[in-house]
């Protein structure tokens, strides 16, 4: 029967994905207590107790849910307010909300590439840009990670009259480095093509005001189209685009992801509201993050541990290879921390790493026992090479 063959389909992929050592769990959060080194909540405001009492206010006055989407009778005046708060956070002069930063650079890709488009991509880019770009249908190239000298040769092998788009993250999610914003933007400039930036990582933790990488320090001219989430520094959920008129109201008009889906629930615009004020009136939520980043690397550096290149909360431990990434979680997760295992295909083969990332909710302690659990990884690993040398 077609029914079992399926069935037999997806247990041979199954069984090759096990067989790899790449098989992802899903492990339900408890609430026991453990420290989280795993999470993007870099400001620690998931867990404050002022956005939740913002979104149960927004929930009795607006109801649980969106109702309908934005173009039909889902768009509140708290999406509204929450839309120009982010519009002037980032010196734009719009910004549309959408229910999640995948959904959100999907449709804007969509919404703006057609069959002619030539799109250039950084090869680290996040999946949803990846995948927005096929979904786009445009003629699509990735450009070396971060090498402005092999997207200024595919640039200038693109047609002068096609329209261009070039593409990168602001902050990569898996290395925790920042893209040269200034020269990806003189490039484009130079080529006439679009810039595109996604800072889902940079917002709330970079620029003065914790406008990110992009933010006010480069305007609407530089990177026309900026794209942010809600359910990282910001600590609740969703992701908006900003840039100029034209762009919004092209997105309102053709972005599939906005136009067919229901309104982000009005007591998440109400708490993230309520981030923006705090992010505001407690810069000193930035500071304490920035000496914490500073004071691991420090400390990690004098273990011999093997950090990637980041001064932002993402802090890469490349050990290499997957079954090596896998037992030091282990041994951290016995320990009660939570840390992000990566492997292939989220990173390149022989890249996987433990993702540890800061949040200015960390406490001295947190970051001690942190450090005493990668020595003791070392020590473990050190003490089973012993014992296996003749």
């Amino acid at each position: 029967m077609a029914t079992d063959r399926w069935t037999e389909r997806l247990a041979a992929r199954a069984a090759e994905r096990r067989a790899q050592g790449l098989w992802r769990q899903r492990r339900t959060a408890s609430q026991a207590p453990r420290l989280d080194f795993a999470g993007n909540d870099y400001l620690g405001l998931a867990g404050d107790p002022r956005l939740a009492e913002a979104m149960a206010r927004g929930a009795r006055r607006f109801g649980a849910g969106g109702r309908a989407s934005h173009l039909v009778c889902g768009h509140r005046d708290v999406h509204e307010a929450l839309e120009c708060r982010l519009a002037e956070l980032t010196g734009r002069p719009r910004a549309l909300l959408f229910s999640t930063g995948y959904m959100a650079n999907l449709g804007t890709l969509q919404a703006l590439c057609e069959p002619d488009t030539r799109l250039f991509q950084d090869r680290l880019n996040h999946a949803s840009l990846l995948d927005g770009a096929t979904l786009s249908g445009a003629r699509s190239r990735r450009f070396h990670h971060g090498d402005l000298g092999d997207l200024e040769r595919l640039l200038a092998r693109a047609p002068d009259a096609a329209p261009k788009l070039v593409v990168s993250d602001g902050v990569f999610s898996m290395d925790g480095d920042v893209a040269d914003i200034p020269g990806l933007a003189a490039l484009s400039r130079r080529h006439g093509a679009w810039l595109m930036i996604d800072d889902a990582h940079g917002l709330g933790v970079l620029g003065e005001r914790g406008d990110g990488c992009v933010g006010r320090a480069h305007g609407e001219e530089e990177v026309p189209i900026l794209v942010g989430t809600l359910g990282k520094a910001f600590g609740t959920a969703g992701a908006f685009v900003a840039g100029r008129q034209e762009l919004i109201d092209h997105l309102i008009q053709f972005a599939r992801p906005y136009v067919y889906t229901t309104a982000q629930p009005p007591g998440v615009a109400a708490a993230t509201l309520r981030a923006l004020e705090i992010l505001a009136a407690e810069p000193e939520r930035r500071a304490r993050l920035a000496r914490l980043i500073a004071r691991f690397r420090a400390e990690a550096a004098g273990l011999g541990l093997p950090l990637a290149a980041s001064h932002t909360p993402i802090q890469p431990l490349v050990l290499g290879e997957s079954q090596r990434v896998m037992a030091w979680a282990a041994r951290l997760d016995a320990r009660g921390i939570d840390v992000g295992a990566i492997r292939e295909p989220t990173v390149p083969r022989g890249q996987a790493r433990l993702r540890i990332t800061l949040s200015a909710a960390h406490a001295d302690d947190d970051l001690e026992r942190l450090l005493e659990g990668l020595a003791e990884c070392q020590a473990a690993e050190a003490s089973a090479a012993a014992e296996a040398t003749p």
